[in-house]
């Protein structure tokens, strides 16, 4: 989306250690399309909030962006930065441990609710989503992988859950 994020902020380990930037691999899957997932937020108070979202992309190893209404996920975020993503698809098998997904921990750094920053967004998604989808936009933000678990996590790490 040409966006980059600053050179300050830290690389991670798919531990989630800082370190290392988490694998393309990683990218690959979060962006793969089909999907959708859910957005979890608290409020400063802790009050929850989840939110099925589309349109959040990992834009390099530590970055995604996402487009938000002006909702309660967007007011939450303001409170608290922090969130989970959580992206579900069905497996193979009929149990719950054959299900692929990832829990992946953010962080919002920025947010844009006019300016380049949500022009340039707004221009890029418009010729995917259309206009009409582009009104519902109230801001973009961007978010900080801080950390990356599997969906149903048996110490097996989110690299065989997907």
């Amino acid at each position: 989306m040409g966006f980059q994020a600053p050179a300050t902020h830290r690389h991670l380990t798919g531990d989630g250690e800082a370190g290392l930037t988490m694998p393309t691999e990683l990218m690959d899957y979060f962006n793969k399309q089909p999907r959708i997932g859910v957005l979890s937020t608290a409020s400063r108070g802790g009050k929850v909030d989840a939110a099925v979202f589309g349109s959040p992309q990992m834009v390099d190893e530590k970055t995604i962006i996402a487009a938000l209404g002006k909702n309660r996920t967007f007011e939450y975020l303001q409170e608290n930065p922090n969130a989970v993503f959580i992206i579900v698809e069905p497996g193979e098998g009929e149990t719950l441990e054959d299900w692929k997904g990832l829990r992946v921990y953010l962080r919002m750094e920025e947010y844009a609710t006019s300016g380049d920053m949500l022009d340039s967004y707004k221009r890029e998604a418009a010729e995917v989503v259309g206009e009409e989808a582009m009104a519902m936009i109230h801001a973009v933000a961007r978010f900080e992988v801080t950390e990356v678990r599997p969906l149903v996590d048996a110490g097996q790490g989110w690299e065989r859950s997907i």
